[in-house]
């Protein structure tokens, strides 16, 4: 193994240990490595960190600035090791990415959109379970400030109910947090718990909060598509629309934290 090659894991597994998670980072410097082996050079160049970054050469400008902003940063770790290294400056391809402007759920989009989900058709008996999976889902995501990775990846084992908690795994930079319930979204979970266990054995099996009618946990992107489904129904986007309002949006609603005796409210 190159020493380079060593280096970067060392500075992957540093990083992770502090927290971060580094999937695309991690990938990426392994190949930059591997493309600095491909042409004999043993340390940090600019010129081919350039190069490297600019792979494939039909990606957006912003890939391409990402992928310089992987070797940039483990760049200025490494030289302290390898005097050799360049550093490349922070004007070769600038890239400033658009934020997507939030949107402001009222109480009313709110309303609309879980009585949505009640309405959404099932063929099968096997996914009467589905509305109230993403009834709870949708509600939990309006009062809780959770994000869509979190309320996915709750656990049953996550919620207590009698200090009316959850306990939110795994965030940011590896931290756990705790996450107060209003008695209403107590009451609505416990509902769709029940409901659960009765509708399917695969599901009642299920470590997972929100499952699919196999028992999995549910996928990102069958929940992107039923909320786009369900928006597009209500009016909140158009028909034809691809941006719009997002899950994520949640996270800056509008509406108060809980709403008790409303839908909101998870009631």
């Amino acid at each position: 193994m190159s020493t380079l090659r060593q280096a970067v894991q060392d500075y992957i597994e540093m990083r992770r240990g502090l927290g971060f998670k580094l999937r695309e980072t991690g990938r990426g410097l392994t190949d930059f490595v591997t493309f600095l082996e491909a042409n004999d050079t043993p340390y940090i160049t600019t010129e081919l960190a350039l190069a490297w970054a600019q792979r494939p050469s039909h990606a957006q400008p912003s890939h391409w600035a990402r992928r310089l902003g992987y070797v940039r940063v483990f760049a200025r770790h490494r030289v302290a090791a390898d005097p050799r290294t360049q550093i490349p400056p922070d004007g070769l391809l600038p890239f400033r990415p658009k934020r997507a402007r939030p949107y402001l759920y009222s109480k009313e989009d709110i309303k609309r959109l879980l009585s949505a989900t009640l309405e959404m058709p099932c063929r099968y008996i096997r996914c009467k379970l589905r509305p109230w999976t993403y009834y709870c889902l949708f509600g939990l995501l309006s009062v809780s400030g959770l994000r869509l990775g979190e309320a996915r990846n709750l656990k049953l084992s996550d919620i207590d109910f009698d200090a009316a908690v959850l306990t939110i795994r795994g965030t940011k930079f590896g931290k756990s947090r705790l996450v107060p319930m209003h008695p209403s979204t107590c009451a609505v979970l416990q509902r769709y718990i029940k409901r659960r266990r009765q509708h399917c054995a695969a599901q009642a099996m299920s470590p997972y909060l929100f499952t699919s009618q196999l028992g999995n946990r549910l996928d990102v992107g069958d929940i992107h598509r039923t909320f786009y489904a369900v928006s597009r129904q209500i009016g909140l986007r158009g028909m034809d629309d691809s941006r719009g309002p997002r899950l994520h949006d949640m996270r800056h609603n509008s509406v108060s934290w809980i709403i008790p005796g409303t839908a909101a409210g998870l009631t």
